[in-house]
């Protein structure tokens, strides 16, 4: 038998992305549902002093040469979006309003396929509203909710509960409170969760 494990993981993470992809493949072929957890990963950086990947030039360069590696390997349709970074602040929260209005596995494959296959600039809101609305979700009643204060304590808390964890980057596997961080680390966690 297999425990449930947790995945933390941000749309701004090309990485947590492949990780998504993956998972749906364990998923499947395990019969079993892994529970997402939505981070902030600049807070989390911010929390633990870390400067990420993107803002430090010669890592840059590597992560995109990385991620069109994984994809490739893993026969994942993947697009390196040439707005990068995308402030995912508000499409974090929505994942928590998406939650409650039982749609969190549809809205987070929609916005990270719209991100990382698609290419969408998703730091505009015109095009942050055409994608919800395709969705079938109403942008200004989306919107209005995911910048109340109670969804932004919600993420500000799972944020704060991933630091206080160990857990330093996403993406970030949990199984029996041992932390697995890297999109490739889930075949660690996988076994750890069949202990």
């Amino acid at each position: 038998m297999i425990k449930p494990f947790e995945f933390y993981f941000d749309f701004v993470s090309p990485y947590s992305f492949l990780a998504h992809k993956e998972i749906k493949k364990v998923e499947n072929k395990e019969g079993i549902k892994i529970r997402y957890n939505p981070i902030l990963l600049g807070g989390l950086h911010n929390l633990h002093g870390i400067k990420a990947p993107a803002f430090i030039p010669a890592k840059a360069k590597h992560m995109i040469r990385d991620c069109k590696l994984i994809a490739k390997k893993n026969n994942i349709k993947f697009k390196f979006n040439y707005y990068f970074p995308i402030r995912t602040l508000n499409l974090m929260r929505g994942v928590i309003v998406a939650e409650e209005d039982k749609i969190k596995s549809y809205y987070i494959d929609s916005v990270f396929n719209t991100i990382w296959q698609d290419g969408l600039n998703m730091n505009d809101e015109i095009i942050i509203h055409k994608v919800l609305k395709n969705m079938n979700i109403n942008p200004k009643t989306f919107e209005l909710r995911s910048t109340s204060s109670l969804i932004k304590d919600s993420l500000r808390r799972k944020t704060n509960d991933a630091y206080e964890k160990g857990i330093f980057g996403a993406p970030t596997f949990v199984a029996n409170n041992k932390i697995f961080w890297g999109q490739d680390r889930i075949e660690f966690a996988l076994r750890e969760a069949r202990k």
